[in-house]
């Protein structure tokens, strides 16, 4: 159908682009903050969190760093960096507050629909990995955030914690795990649902699905954004003062469109995935933790094997993985000219410079990509050594895409964090990269208001509010672990989870 452009443009206070975990964090955040903002939220496709929020498509560990070995890299030393965990353990800390304050103001509901506690326990195997983990554990304990967590060495006590791992292992084989029982599930893809259920009751916000925003242009202090309706094929503009481009793989191209200078130079390196999906009701029922282990040489974070209990429309599901794969696509449902049309004049520089400096990654997707059914049932069985292959089936996860940034020494570097790039303005901003994301969502939507709405959040009203929201705003908890046992406490009671053993 061809559509009729519109003459008429409205005006708004925000628009937010792509409703995922972060548009709805941020949109709810910002109408408890001044609830008479406009917003206008627009996503391509017919339903809310269906690409990087949604169950199937995300790690949904609640990233916390407690088991996620990728966050304590081992320096060349041999000594344990800790200082990214540390801070991602404190972000997600923040998330859970803001969640409690959702719980009890019924903007979001029962908490069991999102969030639940679970172990999560990170296994090695082998004397160099035993003694990493060891020497991480030891670290890690220099930080009341990680209080309560266990380290063994003993293979019975590790029998209790993951019976199906230590089932059939060969028992001369070393190997150790730490165990923190205040971790989490969380299925992101509900939880974005129901702050989009609660957004949509609010005066002044409009959410349009199978809306694809076209073109962005800055003109009179104002961002001019052209969206079609892919439904009937009209298309419109809506005014606005701020734009937040929350797209997931999709916002390198908005960022483009949007022809910023603080977006020159940046670039994306996508990497689809896979999970084995447990079809064995048996199996599911005897594991209860979420185990984690080392990535192999080259991987990207997001390819750390893990051994995984989850929650999935109100199933209880068991999945390996991810296996990482290559895609031109920077969507699960996107085109596969995302990433040949993503090179530009400004970045094809620090995309070259960073492949050449990563061919090691490109090996190991080379080789996961040829993986056989055999293949993925052998790494299987490293953590689960009685794995059978009837018991498994293939699942598609989602895409994630890999941030490429300039970099005066190499010309390019490859990022495996998020990035949040602002107009000098604060007009727009768009998020880019994957892990750690949607868990610590909070966090970097409060770094970005901090940005792009620095006027009003040094308000005593936004200052009293955003400490109504999060208990332990303007306030560190590593290094105070009265206000931790505190937050920690109220979260746990209001979101149900269990409180941590103490030891």
């Amino acid at each position: 159908m061809t559509g009729k452009k519109s003459n008429s443009s409205k005006e708004v206070d925000v628009i937010l682009i792509g409703a995922g975990i972060m548009s709805a964090t941020l949109g709810v955040l910002l109408k408890e903050l001044q609830p008479d903002l406009s917003i206008e939220i627009f996503e391509r496709l017919d339903v809310a969190a269906a690409e990087s929020s949604d169950a199937w498509n995300n790690a949904g560990t609640g990233h916390s760093a407690f088991c996620e070995l990728n966050y304590t890299p081992q320096l060349t030393d041999g000594s344990v960096e800790t200082k990214k965990a540390v801070s991602i353990a404190e972000s997600f800390e923040v998330s859970k507050q803001f969640w409690t304050f959702l719980v009890e103001k019924g903007i979001v509901g029962n908490p069991e629909e999102f969030i639940k506690g679970i172990p999560h326990i990170s296994f090695v195997w082998g004397e160099e990995n035993v003694d990493f983990l060891h020497q991480r554990f030891t670290k890690l304990q220099e930080s009341n955030l990680f209080k309560g967590m266990n380290y063994s060495e003993d293979p019975n006590q590790l029998a209790e914690w993951m019976p199906l791992v230590m089932e059939r292992r060969n028992p001369d084989e070393k190997v150790a795990a730490t165990r923190m029982t205040l971790g989490t599930d969380v299925n992101f893809g509900s939880l974005t649902r129901m702050m989009f259920n609660h957004l949509q009751k609010l005066e002044n916000v409009s959410l349009h699905f199978h809306h694809e925003v076209r073109k962005l242009k800055q003109k009179d202090g104002l961002w001019e954004v052209k969206v079609k309706n892919e439904s009937t094929g009209k298309k419109r503009i809506v005014k606005s003062k701020f734009v937040f481009i929350g797209a997931g793989g999709g916002s390198l191209p908005l960022l483009e469109k949007a022809n910023i200078p603080e977006g020159n130079g940046f670039g994306g390196f996508p990497v689809s995935g896979q999970w084995l999906k447990c079809v064995n009701p048996e199996v599911i029922e005897r594991h209860n933790a979420k185990v984690y282990g080392k990535a192999s040489v080259g991987a990207p974070p997001m390819s750390v094997p893990h051994l995984d209990t989850r929650m999935i429309d109100g199933k209880k599901a068991l999945l390996f993985g991810p296996y990482a794969g290559f895609s031109t696509r920077f969507l699960k449902h996107g085109s596969l000219l995302d990433l040949p049309l993503s090179i530009k004049v400004n970045n094809i520089r620090p995309m070259i410079s960073a492949g050449l400096d990563n061919l090691q990654l490109t090996k190991y997707l080379i080789d996961q990509v040829r993986q056989s059914p055999q293949d993925r049932i052998e790494a299987l069985r490293e953590y689960l050594p009685g794995a059978k292959m009837e018991d498994w089936e293939l699942e598609t996860a989602g895409q994630r895409v890999q941030v490429i940034k300039k970099d005066e020494k190499h010309g390019g570097i490859l990022e495996f964090g998020t990035e949040v790039v602002t107009a000098a303005d604060g007009s727009i901003a768009a998020l880019l990269g994957a892990s750690p994301g949607a868990s610590t969502a909070v966090s970097i939507m409060l770094t970005l208001m901090e940005r792009c709405f620095s006027g009003q959040i040094k308000t005593d009203k936004w200052q009293e509010k955003l400490k109504e929201m999060i208990p332990s705003y303007g306030q560190y908890l590593s290094g105070n672990p009265e206000l931790t046992d505190q937050v920690r406490n109220h979260t746990s009671e209001i979101l149900k989870l269990e409180v941590p053993e103490m030891v």
